[in-house]
């Protein structure tokens, strides 16, 4: 990781558009998911179920639970209905000369 707190993941390229994959961290999972062309990153796990978010489907900017349903806006972390009520966490993203790089720093993690 940068001194700035950014971790590269991965080349855009083996991120397909509607998808997402898991990113196995030492504090946790990080759900990093590419839609309608942008990527996110979000906790990788439901709110409701806690189970990976990173096996559900995603779709025009949300990613939904394969468990019970519940979608996530990718953008903000927030559920769009129940069964989840609570907001999952956002890492800001960013892709520098083709690569993925995710923001880790807690001061900046939302």
């Amino acid at each position: 990781m940068a001194e700035d707190g950014w971790l590269r993941v991965g080349a855009l390229t083996e991120l397909a558009d509607e998808s997402a994959a898991r990113l196995d961290l030492d504090d946790g999972a990080i759900c990093v998911a590419r839609s309608n062309g942008n990527v996110y990153a979000v906790k990788d796990e439901c709110s409701h179920g806690q189970v990976p978010l990173s096996e559900g489907e995603v779709d025009d900017g949300f990613v939904e639970c394969w468990m019970h349903g519940s979608r996530f806006d990718l953008v903000t972390g927030a559920p769009t209905g129940p069964p989840a009520l609570t907001p999952v966490r956002v890492y800001p993203v960013r892709v520098v000369d083709g690569f993925i790089e995710i923001q880790l720093r807690a001061e900046a993690a939302t």
